[in-house]
């Protein structure tokens, strides 16, 4: 059979195949970009109360209050943990949509890394921000640096080999596709051969934001409790100012406001 007889039997039956893919796809990626990013608006107002109350503490010299700043932090570190947990419900249900997500701004998305902020980030943030570091603690957060770096290169290398894989295997399995079904049944090895690669994206996007965590832990193990609320302080600014920036400019180019 010729090709142009294949494309003229099969892509008519091929087009509406993977049009109800894409529609149920479509419909369930919906459903849980709305969730998310209902949780992720509330989560970044709590952020910023968070952040009104460090600055408190900083200015008004009341860093002393050891019990008061550490509480301070105790509440930072869980309002973290909340969004990475309600982030890894994400990427089991959706990595895709982790990995390209519409509820930030293309200012934002441009900064991402998969799926998030590149570790080595929390690092810099200290470096520029934290300047009464002792020697010991300089020599620390920079070997932390350097570590959280190659970590970092290794998952990169590993998430590019994936992508390869996953469009080879894609491009493979549509042209698997083109032909006739055999026995009335269509060749589905295209989707389960994409659903295993999404699990090692999944695999992937979970093992970046273990690195996130892990820097967020190495530097608060080097700070001491006054220095950890200027490194807080910094790390919320940044997000929050990212986001304010973001929109705007999307408001501008695209003529509308955001609430």
């Amino acid at each position: 059979m010729t090709l142009a007889s294949i494309l003229h039997y099969s892509l008519p039956t091929i087009y509406t195949y993977i049009y109800l893919i894409v529609v149920k796809l479509l419909r369930m990626a919906e459903i849980t970009n709305q969730s998310f990013e209902a949780f992720q608006s509330r989560w970044l107002i709590g952020l910023e109360h968070q952040l009104h109350d460090v600055l408190q503490v900083i200015e008004s010299g009341d860093r002393e209050n050891e019990q008061r700043c550490k509480n301070l932090i105790d509440d930072n570190i869980s309002h973290y943990k909340q969004y990475f947990q309600a982030k890894t419900r994400l990427v089991q249900q959706d990595v895709f949509l982790v990995l390209a997500p519409t509820w930030i701004s293309s200012f934002e998305r441009a900064h991402l890394w998969i799926g998030g902020f590149r570790p080595r980030l929390a690092f810099l943030i200290v470096i520029n921000n934290v300047l009464d570091l002792t020697e010991d603690q300089t020599r620390r957060i920079n070997k932390g640096l350097e570590e959280i770096k190659e970590e970092e290169n290794e998952l990169t290398n590993e998430f590019d080999k994936v992508q390869e894989r996953m469009i080879s295997s894609s491009m493979g399995g549509l042209a698997r596709q083109m032909g006739r079904p055999r026995n009335g049944v269509w060749d589905h090895s295209m989707e389960t051969t994409v659903d295993m690669l999404r699990v090692s994206i999944e695999n992937v996007v979970e093992y970046a934001d273990f690195l996130r965590r892990k820097s967020g832990v190495i530097i608060m193990e080097i700070l001491n409790p006054t220095q950890s609320l200027r490194f807080l302080a910094a790390a919320a600014k940044l997000q929050i100012n990212l986001r304010r920036l973001g929109m705007q400019r999307d408001e501008r180019r695209l003529g509308y406001g955001y609430s």
